[in-house]
């Protein structure tokens, strides 16, 4: 999982309330293991950095048996750059679908419809964006213009996913603007 990726699970986790460093872990790998795993020597060096600049606090609980356990809130200054993240994400995060699912899971924490609403037309302007895996000069290919099976399979799994997305994203910008 890429550094910013993990920097927004763990703010947008914890934006939902108070963790310990267990169940942070559990939940990021919930959200995205299977796809982009995140080790001990990733999450803790990310945790203490956010810690440093002051966006998560630790404090010590008692634990369900002797063990005290290292509890993480997210602090206002923590939750002000959650709000920025999603108010205000990266090109890359609107392009990547990956990247682009991490934001939807935490984009009902940012409070304005308007704000939301313009994360999510943002991302229907990039899937309206004519592209294609395959291009003759400039100009992408369609599916039917392949002649090779598989790449005319993603071509056509690509057509299929996006109009799916672009009807919900119409959707809920109907939505978020009624």
């Amino acid at each position: 999982m890429a550094s910013g990726d993990l920097t927004l699970s763990i703010l947008g986790l914890l934006g939902g309330g108070p963790l310990h460093g267990y169940e942070l872990k559990a939940r990021i790998h919930r959200l995205s293991g299977h796809l982009r795993p995140v080790s001990d020597g990733a999450l803790y060096p990310a945790i203490a950095r956010l810690e440093k600049a002051g966006l998560v606090r630790r404090h010590e609980e008692e634990g369900a048996g002797a063990a005290r356990r290292q509890v993480l809130t997210l602090t206002d200054a923590g939750r002000a750059d959650l709000l920025r993240r999603l108010r205000e994400p990266a090109d890359l995060d609107i392009s990547d679908q990956t990247r682009f699912f991490g934001l939807l899971t935490f984009l009902s924490q940012l409070p304005g419809r308007a704000d939301r609403a313009e994360v999510l037309r943002r991302r229907l302007t990039f899937l309206e964006t004519p592209a294609s895996f395959f291009y003759e000069g400039d100009r992408p290919l369609r599916a039917e213009e392949v002649s090779d099976p598989f790449h005319r399979g993603m071509l056509l799994i690509a057509r299929a996913t996006g109009d799916a997305e672009k009807r919900w994203l119409r959707q809920m910008l109907t939505e978020l603007e009624s």
